[in-house]
């Protein structure tokens, strides 16, 4: 059995790539959103280890849902982030069994573009690091009243 580090539940967002590799858990602490997963065989490549395409897609939603919720928070009218450039440094690696932490910090978030930046963690091993650019939509404007 396993037991859920404290402070995650069930991830708040659901998307149809992330749903194969559900359950996923998260928590947030200020402005930082971190995501985490039990890497179990459906992560994996072929030598057992977290598949680095994984970790890079959720090191890309981690961090463009970070800048989201900051831009909302910041009454910055965010509707959405796009992501425009993703860099991922693979330091370490995950095995089946392993707890993995991606997280995800909010940079800068500003009227077009967002940058974030994540961590990647089993226990105390570093297994990546990542930054990203967004393109931020604009939330559309509500009507006029009256």
């Amino acid at each position: 059995m396993f037991d859920l580090p404290p402070g995650f539940a069930p991830h708040f967002r659901k998307s149809p790539l992330t749903e194969p590799w559900e359950p996923l858990y998260s928590k947030r602490e200020g402005e930082v959103l971190t995501i985490g997963l039990l890497i179990a065989a459906p992560h994996t490549n072929a030598r057992g280890l977290a598949h680095g395409g994984l970790i890079a897609a959720l090191a890309d939603n981690a961090m463009g849902l970070a800048c989201a919720l900051a831009g909302q928070g910041a009454g910055a009218g965010v509707g959405g982030i796009v992501t425009v450039s993703l860099t991922c440094d693979f330091t370490g690696s995950a095995k089946i069994g392993d707890w993995l932490e991606i997280r995800a910090i909010p940079v800068r978030v500003g009227r077009t573009l967002a940058f974030g930046g994540a961590q990647v963690t089993t226990g105390d091993r570093s297994v990546a690091r990542a930054s990203a650019v967004f393109s931020v939509q604009t939330a559309p404007s509500p009507p006029p009243v009256g």
